[in-house]
């Protein structure tokens, strides 16, 4: 059976996250977007596009590489969710719930992708 891209849950959650992380960053001043802004955006664009070029590759030890790739990119974003709260850019609500989603992406990559190659 031949799954797609779009059947994995930790992608189509990955694609939420990167939205959500986009929207409120759209919201801050020049400043912010142009620093911390840019690289938290594409931190969290980044977990959804290894785990998107990993999938697309033929052997399976690139594939577990992309999914590093996009593990190291998730503990990316977390930092700069910190720097946000620590900032005053993003809310301590927000923050934890954006944690939180991080959280279950990172245990979702680990258990049900990175657990297959081992």
């Amino acid at each position: 059976m031949n799954y797609k891209l779009e059947d994995l849950e930790v992608y189509n959650l990955s694609e939420l996250i990167s939205d959500k992380i986009w929207n409120i960053v759209m919201g801050w001043d020049y400043f912010a977007k142009d620093t911390i802004g840019k690289q938290i955006c594409r931190a969290a664009d980044s977990i959804s596009a290894n785990i998107a070029e990993g999938y697309g590759r033929y052997h399976f030890k690139e594939n577990k590489n992309f999914c590093y790739y996009s593990r190291g990119s998730i503990l990316e974003v977390k930092s700069f969710l910190r720097k946000s709260k620590n900032r005053n850019l993003i809310s301590e609500d927000c923050y934890t719930n954006l944690y939180s989603e991080l959280q279950t992406i990172h245990l979702k990559l680990i258990l049900n992708i990175l657990a297959k190659f081992k």
